[in-house]
């Protein structure tokens, strides 16, 4: 066990044993159920070092005292109400302070068990990389520097476009070792996707004994998901994977999430509906709040969109002049589908676009059943042709009005990454992923666009 793992380990630990001394539980049993409570946790990996990730260690903790629950009351013959309530009571403090200490634990003593991370590329990937790691404290790794494998004589094959501008933490690979010592790195990251086998094998023997651990970001494209099975068949690394599908049970319980979130959310349009007619007039404008637009659905089905008025009346006449008139504009709409700064959005547009608000009348498509909370992007019929392959994929969900479009980036992704993003929700689609991003958007609304899981 880690020394993180073991100070989370005593502190849950300490905690149970003091929840059930609050509660006066049985005292005959309560030794015994503090023993389960170690055993179910220990058994649903809640220390392990390989938790990366926020959202995986509420996952793990959620399940563990899932368990812990019903284990005790099916072996400890728990039968009156009273003992019941307590027990539950006491499970869920105790999930709600495991994972409290857990996320804390690992700010304040990020210091004393962070691992020194060594980033081996310089391309796109381990620029993507670096930025998760900062924006992902609780992972507890610190990147130290970055090996550039350019022009290397042990990689002579390897070439990427440099994309990390830090230089004064980059490295050629002769230099390794020497960056290694200095740097005290425990982790290194093999962030070029493009080496070919031999040349990771050369890496992992110039790196053998010289760090705790090393990690590989393969070029996997779309084989592997996370249904994906890693078999040893008689010595053969052999990878099993299949194209997702998303079962009857799992669409059941979207549909619930979506009628449940939808009259919530068509509940406050209501009074945002008003609020924003009021600042339209305000500004002069009296055109219609609501804006209506067709866009591709579950199934390749049009349907029609409700989103709030932000731009001026007219916009898609006024955008095809602009494209006649300026080429800068056309060059920047053809490739990311999109302008960073539209002239035609209006002022009450900057503020609702900046907030997210513009999204909410999208509630009555999500409760028509059109649109789902989470889901791909809902594009428009004149981006079929630019969605490629991509489309077969995406038009097998619903869209949705949130996203991994609109956590992992919002508005700076460019039209390919969007459709890179929607592509993995649904190949790795899960009750779960729905959670994590339906908890990131609120995040992203109330934080900004900077707000990864930390």
């Amino acid at each position: 066990m880690k020394r993180i793992a073991l100070v989370n380990f005593i502190v849950d630990i300490l905690l149970i044993i003091l929840l059930f001394a609050i509660f006066q539980f049985n005292l005959n049993y309560h030794w015994r159920l503090v023993v389960l409570f170690s055993f179910v946790q220990l058994m649903c990996g809640r220390y392990r070092d390989n938790v990366l990730l926020i959202w995986e260690e509420i996952k793990v903790i959620l399940i563990s005292h899932a368990w812990f629950f019903i284990i005790s009351i099916l072996f400890f013959r728990i039968t009156q109400w009273q003992e019941i309530f307590y027990l539950l009571l006491i499970t869920l403090l105790s999930a709600f302070f495991c994972l409290l200490f857990s996320r804390y634990s690992h700010i304040w003593f990020r210091s004393y068990f962070k691992k020194n991370v060594l980033i081996i590329g310089m391309g796109h990937t381990a620029e993507k990389l670096s930025g998760t790691i900062k924006n992902n404290r609780f992972s507890l790794m610190d990147v130290r520097a970055f090996i550039n494998c350019n022009n290397s004589s042990l990689l002579p094959h390897a070439y990427q476009q440099v994309k990390v501008v830090e230089d004064y933490r980059i490295f050629p690979l002769d230099e390794i070792e020497k960056v290694i010592q200095k740097e005290k790195i425990t982790t290194v990251i093999i962030a070029v996707p493009q080496l070919i086998s031999s040349d990771i094998e050369i890496l992992l023997k110039l790196l053998n004994d010289k760090v705790n651990e090393i990690k590989v970001l393969p070029r996997t494209e779309t084989l592997v998901t996370f249904d994906s099975r890693i078999d040893d068949f008689d010595g053969l690394l052999m990878i099993s994977t299949a194209q997702s599908k998303i079962t009857f049970t799992s669409r059941f319980f979207k549909r619930i999430l979506d009628i449940i979130g939808g009259i919530v959310g068509f509940i406050l349009l209501i009074p945002l509906y008003f609020f924003v007619r009021r600042k339209n007039h305000k500004e002069g404008d009296y055109g219609p709040v609501m804006f209506r637009q067709i866009r591709i659905g579950k199934d390749g089905k049009e349907f029609t969109i409700y989103k709030f008025r932000t731009m001026i009346e007219n916009a898609e006449e006024k955008l095809e002049v602009l494209m006649r008139t300026d080429p800068a504009i056309r060059e920047e709409y053809l490739t990311n589908k999109k302008l960073v700064n539209d002239p035609r959005i209006t002022k009450a547009g900057k503020f609702l676009r900046r907030t997210s608000l513009d999204e909410f009348p999208q509630f009555i498509n999500v409760i028509k059943g059109e649109m789902s909370l989470i889901g791909p992007r809902p594009y428009l019929p004149r981006e079929k042709e630019d969605m490629g392959d991509f489309y077969h994929t995406i038009i097998q969900m619903k869209p949705g009005l949130t996203g991994m479009w609109q956590t992992h980036g919002r508005s700076d992704t460019d039209f390919v990454t969007r459709l890179s993003l929607d592509d993995y929700y649904f190949r790795n689609y899960s009750l779960w992923l729905d959670m994590t991003i339906l908890i990131r958007t609120i995040k992203t609304i109330l934080g900004g666009k900077d707000a990864n899981a930390r």
